[in-house]
């Protein structure tokens, strides 16, 4: 294992910046969320004191997921009939100080966009070219539940390299060739790690999983080997109506999710030009499923809370062996309606149990 001070950090990243647009965690109030760098910046020696100029490395993941840098919100998928692809940004994303719980959405957003039978040419360019730099988790929110859905609070794999911060810098692990290449190119910024901060990071692995395991159990959330069979044997339960009677059908849910992937494509034309653009779309919306002559195979509000949760924990886990849910409770901060992910799963499985075999 290696070790890079957090003074060479600085320097690793201003080298990056020569290739890559370079967007760092930092914090405003008690919420993280990326910033485009700036060689101003400088790590925070006190995460509680952090503010929107401090790089916050540690503590848990950003508010927005991680597939913005992939799948933009709002984009330009064809400009006129050019054959072309149009370009939104001269120079690929590094990001710095992904969590392990944003890594796992890839495995739903490749599945969708690089492995079917139709691949997305943005996603699978955006998949090789930007540079994912991790972090561990420092500690956990209240709304965190990763180790339910089989990821640890600190990663593991599908990052290039992942820094876990220690007493005055970080152990750096590559996880790529890409990874491995910068350390690489750069030996003079990195040391060998000491036994004491190989120690620190194990102890701080165990602490923050202890976390989340304590949530865990306070809210009394189903681990995933439970999740089998529970939407088709509830699929006419009365929980669908009953958790859906608060929903303001905002949306929020989807857009905020590291592996909600739906969109729709629309044209918009001037004198001059015609644009192709791909905007984010949410199944918990009325005319997300509406077809020709206005017919609509789920025009109540609860048979869209269903179809979310099918597609997590049916659809998902029967197509690619993944439940599509990383524990990181952005939807149930999002949610306006207060409707909780961790508590309509308890439901479910605890009506399983009661049914007869």
């Amino acid at each position: 294992m290696l070790y890079i001070t957090k003074n060479n950090l600085s320097n690793l990243l201003e080298i990056i910046q020569k290739d890559y647009d370079i967007f760092v965690p930092v914090k405003r109030e008690n919420n993280r969320f990326y910033k485009r760098y700036d060689p101003s910046m400088k790590f925070s020696e006190d995460e509680k004191l952090a503010d929107e100029n401090t790089i916050v490395l540690g503590e848990v993941r950003a508010f927005e997921p991680l597939k913005v840098f992939y799948n933009r919100a709002r984009e330009i998928v064809a400009d006129g009939f050019k054959a072309e692809l149009p370009r939104t940004n001269p120079k690929p994303f590094c990001i710095v100080g992904a969590k392990a719980c944003d890594l796992k959405g890839f495995k739903i957003q490749d599945f969708v966009f690089k492995e079917g039978d139709f691949q997305d040419p943005f996603y699978i360019e955006a998949r090789e070219n930007n540079l994912i730099i991790s972090a561990d988790c420092t500690c956990a929110l209240d709304t965190c539940f990763c180790s339910t859905v089989d990821v640890k609070p600190y990663p593991e794999k599908d990052f290039d390299l992942n820094l876990s911060q220690v007493s005055g810098g970080f152990i750096a692990q590559a996880g790529s060739q890409k990874g491995q290449a910068l350390i690489d190119k750069n030996p003079s910024l990195f040391g060998e790690a000491m036994d004491r901060a190989v120690a620190e990071m194990e102890e701080q692995r165990k602490r923050v999983t202890a976390d989340v395991r304590k949530n865990i159990r306070q809210n009394s959330i189903p681990s995933q080997d439970k999740y089998e069979g529970i939407i088709q044997k509830n699929y006419d339960s009365p929980i669908w109506d009953e958790e859906a009677k608060t929903c303001v059908e905002c949306g929020a849910c989807n857009t905020i999710c590291p592996t909600c992937h739906c969109f729709l494509l629309y044209d918009q034309m001037s004198e001059e030009r015609m644009e192709r653009l791909r905007v984010w779309d949410s199944c918990m919306i009325k005319d997300f499923a509406k077809v020709a002559a206005g017919v609509n195979p789920r025009p109540w509000l609860w048979m869209r809370l269903r179809n979310r949760f099918e597609k997590k924990f049916d659809f998902f886990p029967k197509q690619s062996g993944i439940y599509a849910c990383t524990g990181c409770g952005r939807c149930i901060t999002a949610c306006p309606a207060k409707i909780d992910i961790r508590k309509v799963l308890q439901r479910l499985v605890k009506d399983v149990q009661k049914q007869p075999v």
